[in-house]
């Protein structure tokens, strides 16, 4: 009886063991597919992302090619209007502004730098300084303005740097000029450039945030003028009246652009990409230039 019991209690722990390969082999086996099905997803997401990258480019060489367009009845509009396509499926949208509506901020003279700031809700006295400050910035001399900063005054203040007495070779170096914090900066970036090679606004083509720099242009104004200017579609008409005749030309635009193309997929995944071009060929025989990229992307 004793060799019985005992043979039916090896024949228990063998099941059970067993059992418990079993239960394991289940276990290894559903992780593989799970660790399977994610590695699946994430090359999906990965493989949606590259789609939408090399779209929203394409939405960029798109733009290009619209704005060399000879038929001024159809070229694309450079005063920031959205204009959307598919292609794959995808939804394309693209905005385009030329260079020559924003706010040079190597040429601008001291009204329109008083007026770029007093646009964003900042005091006319720290305007005026701020305005000092950017002209002292770009200047080649050591002299200070009445409210501006020159080396000294940088280092006093614990900058690890002083003015450049140069020109702005971009945009954000605006930052490192004495006042100028981020916050402020993101609020007049719209508006601002060092690509336009002019003084003045192009009014074809500014911005609202532009616009709104201009003596006696509230926020209600500039848009009003935006939103009449996007209902014109031939170059060669005219333009609509600004304030105290102030116009523009359609045809008088520059070679640079900004442009912001965004493609989204059906599945809602999207990138999007911010750039400067000029327009001219290069040794690459590319028509066109990038002279500045920014991308963005949903993850």
């Amino acid at each position: 009886m004793s060799s019985v019991s005992g043979y039916k209690k090896q024949q228990g722990i063998a099941l059970v063991l067993v059992l418990w390969v079993a239960l394991l082999m289940t276990v290894i086996a559903g992780s593989f597919a799970l660790s399977a099905r994610t590695e699946s997803v994430q090359s999906r997401i990965l493989f949606n992302q590259v789609q939408a990258e090399f779209l929203a480019e394409a939405g960029l060489n798109r733009a290009v090619f619209e704005l060399r367009n000879p038929d001024p009845e159809t070229r694309w509009i450079a005063d920031g209007r959205p204009y959307e396509f598919t292609m794959n499926e995808a939804k394309i949208s693209v905005q385009i502004t030329d260079e020559s509506g924003k706010i040079d901020l190597n040429l601008a003279n001291e009204e329109l730098l008083v007026g770029l700031f007093a646009s964003v809700g900042v005091e006319f006295d720290e305007a005026l300084a701020l305005s000092d400050k950017i002209q002292d910035w770009r200047d080649p001399d050591e002299e200070v303005r009445l409210a501006g900063a020159e080396d000294a005054d940088y280092f006093a203040a614990g900058y690890a740097h002083g003015a450049k007495d140069a020109p702005f070779d971009t945009v954000p170096e605006l930052l490192q000029v004495m006042g100028i914090d981020y916050a402020l900066y993101r609020k007049i970036e719209p508006a601002i450039t060092v690509y336009s090679g002019r003084g003045n606004l192009n009014l074809a083509f500014a911005p609202k945030e532009a616009l709104m720099a201009l003596d006696g242009i509230n926020a209600q104004m500039a848009e009003d003028y935006v939103n009449q200017r996007h209902e014109i579609f031939d170059m060669g008409a005219e333009l609509p009246i600004l304030l105290e005749g102030q116009s523009g030309s359609l045809r008088s635009g520059s070679t640079t652009f900004s442009i912001i193309a965004k493609a989204t997929l059906p599945n809602e995944q999207w990138a999007e990409l911010d750039a400067t071009i000029r327009l001219g060929g290069n040794v690459r025989g590319r028509p066109f230039q990038i002279i500045r990229w920014r991308d963005n992307k949903n993850k």
